[in-house]
């Protein structure tokens, strides 16, 4: 077993292990994370449905065909401290940069709307391959897109000015730390 070291936040200061061998995807960690936060009572944060509408059930009232009602909008929602949060979990492959195509327009536009009244809105980027999370709000996503001209975020800007998300052993991925 690896050796690794907690600091006084409970924060695992050293890697013993990655995300990628624990057999959890993004959204697994995310979700155990928001349970936690439900069941010790610091947020109320839950995985939005993607909307759904059944054509055909067969006899054992199984859904055999099935198309989605609408575009969704983000994958997460709920409230912390009063105040409305909504964020989109992405992951990339990449160890340079973060395409910007993997935002969908009318994610970066509903999340635009969540801040103009007053929420918190943001996303969350996992560089699986460099096993690096961060905190991108939807403000710093956009003054990005004023000042730079590019298809993609590179992971120095990243790590210059974006939070790292740093896991404690409760929370996989916890984001609220940096709100």
């Amino acid at each position: 077993m690896s050796e690794f070291k907690i600091d006084e936040d409970l924060v695992i200061t050293s890697n013993p292990y990655s995300y990628k061998n624990r057999g959890m995807t993004l959204e697994d960690l995310i979700n155990r994370t928001n349970e936690n936060y439900i069941k010790d009572n610091i947020a109320y944060i839950y995985k939005r449905p993607t909307p759904i509408k059944v054509a055909r059930v067969n006899k054992d009232n199984e859904i055999t065909k099935a198309f989605y009602e609408k575009k969704s909008t983000t994958d997460y929602y709920g409230v912390y401290k009063g105040k409305y949060i909504d964020f989109e979990a992405k992951e990339t492959k990449s160890k340079t940069s973060f395409p910007l195509l993997n935002i969908k327009s009318y994610q970066i536009s509903h999340l635009r709307e969540i801040k103009k009244h007053g929420g918190i809105a943001f996303f969350i980027i996992y560089f699986s391959t460099l096993e690096k999370i961060y905190l991108l709000p939807i403000e710093q996503y956009d003054e990005f897109l004023k000042t730079h001209f590019s298809k993609s975020i590179p992971i120095s800007y990243f790590k210059t000015y974006v939070k790292e998300i740093r896991p404690t052993i409760k929370y996989p991925i916890n984001y609220i730390k940096y709100l």
